[in-house]
């Protein structure tokens, strides 16, 4: 008989931006995963020895930031690479991989926020995202990361080098591409506290709700793509 899969942790930062479409996905494809609310004081595992991969979501806060809970995340992200633990990260997520593992978290040259093209590079073609050239993402961030030693861009936009990388088994990600409808709308309604100026790069609240279903329903396309490939490198 097989092995029972180990559940994935998925650690939460912010109560808005919890596992959104990523669940959705495990639960399709029968993995089990374990919520750790980061934003409810939940304990941080001591080890990644009782998961299959880690999961790592946004939140509005900074890697960089003084918070007690960081340096721990960190050491399991370290661990977890040692281990040859798959690791994803969504925006925050994908920053704290790379901080872990070596790169660097600074300022983007604009924030990007709402609906943006992101571009594939030569070596995501078929493994990562299939053979299309670019697709609609979606976008909230004002930093972004440099890539870990070792590691690949899968993806790019005009307006932040780094959307994407990989790492063995592990994808780290600028964009958000596990966007249900209610996190868009729940988002929107702090739009203004970002202090952006509409413009290329940062869509406004009524252009972001533009043609909304249609737009996630064409992401889910490559998330599908995305987590399809990711859990292909899960532990027993």
């Amino acid at each position: 008989m097989t092995a029972a899969i180990k559940p994935v942790a998925m650690f939460r930062h912010s109560r808005g931006e919890g596992p959104g479409y990523f669940a959705t996905f495990l639960d399709a494809h029968s993995i089990p995963w374990q919520l750790v609310r980061i934003d409810e004081s939940d304990p941080i595992p001591e080890t990644v020895d009782a998961f299959s991969g880690l999961c790592f979501m946004g939140g509005p806060m900074s890697v960089n930031d003084d918070l007690p809970w960081i340096p721990p995340v960190l050491k399991l992200i370290q661990e977890a690479e040692r281990k040859n633990t798959p690791m994803i990260g969504h925006c925050l997520g994908g920053q704290l991989m790379a901080k872990a593992l070596g790169g660097i978290v600074s300022r983007n040259p604009v924030k990007e926020i709402g609906w943006g093209q992101v571009q594939a590079t030569d070596v995501a073609a078929g493994s990562w995202v299939g053979e299309t050239k670019s697709f609609e993402a979606f976008h909230w961030h004002g930093e972004t990361f440099s890539l870990p030693p070792g590691a690949t861009r899968i993806l790019k936009s005009e307006y932040c080098e780094n959307q994407a990388y990989v790492l063995g088994n592990s994808l780290g990600m600028q964009c958000h591409v596990e966007m249900t409808e209610a996190m868009i709308r729940l988002w929107s309604r702090h739009w203004a506290q970002e202090n952006a100026a509409p413009g290329p790069s940062v869509l406004t609240p009524q252009q972001i709700s533009e043609n909304v279903g249609a737009r996630i329903a064409a992401m889910r396309i490559f998330a599908d793509r995305l987590y399809g490939r990711w859990i292909k490198g899960l532990k027993q």
